[in-house]
């Protein structure tokens, strides 16, 4: 049984294009609809990462939107956020585990691979993430996903699915036919003028 709790729209948040205004762009997007949310700030100091993780974390808290965070088990544990995203190249899913304890969430990235994606899930993550599906800037390097490992994971696994990269409220529709759960947006959201506005545009993809 999947956990109804990971599923919409994913957004993850972006020093640059949130900069100062971090916390409205946020409530922004959630009062457009967003239902995961992912510190990812890589560049802040370590004071800075734990002011905001700790705002952000209370901003989800009084809206009912999970917080994760990027990358960092530590942070992760420091704040109690919900959970932690982990990329291939990160701290084990056993190791988090073991820091974090059973009822946090652990989400694996698993690019193109769906190998990664069935270790990933015997080892106990929460849910995985496949792409990028279209050309991304915040990761044009990445390797190629096609819409066959979403259809695929719709009938071999029994966790929640993300799709990441390029996706728009106009292809983002193809990936949860395809088999996406939750569709994960960085630009799409905090790119954009209007923050709330555009995330109402993925969460409606939602509704159909």
């Amino acid at each position: 049984m999947k956990d109804a709790r990971l599923h919409g729209v994913y957004a993850i948040t972006d020093p640059v294009l949130c900069g100062e205004y971090l916390i409205d762009k946020v409530l922004a997007a959630i009062q457009g609809g967003i239902r995961i949310l992912q510190y990812r700030n890589k560049q802040a100091s370590r004071a800075t990462q734990l002011e905001e993780a700790r705002k952000l974390l209370s901003l989800c808290q009084q809206h009912g939107v999970l917080f994760i965070v990027n990358d960092d088990v530590a942070l992760a544990s420091k704040v109690n956020a919900d959970g932690v995203h982990l990329g291939q190249q990160d701290r084990t899913l056993l190791e988090a585990r073991q820091q974090l304890g059973n009822e946090k969430i652990i989400g694996i990235s698993c690019n193109n691979r769906f190998d990664y994606a069935l270790t990933a899930q015997q080892e106990g993550a929460n849910y995985i993430a496949f792409g990028r599906f279209y050309s991304s800037m915040t990761k044009p390097q990445a390797p190629q996903a096609e819409t066959g490992l979403l259809q695929r994971a719709e009938h071999e696994l029994q966790i929640p699915v993300v799709a990441i990269g390029g996706i728009s409220p106009d292809n983002g529709r193809n990936l949860i036919k395809a088999g996406a759960d939750m569709l994960a947006v960085i630009h799409g959201i905090f790119g954009q003028a209007d923050v709330q506005l555009a995330a109402q545009r993925y969460a409606e993809l939602f509704q159909d």
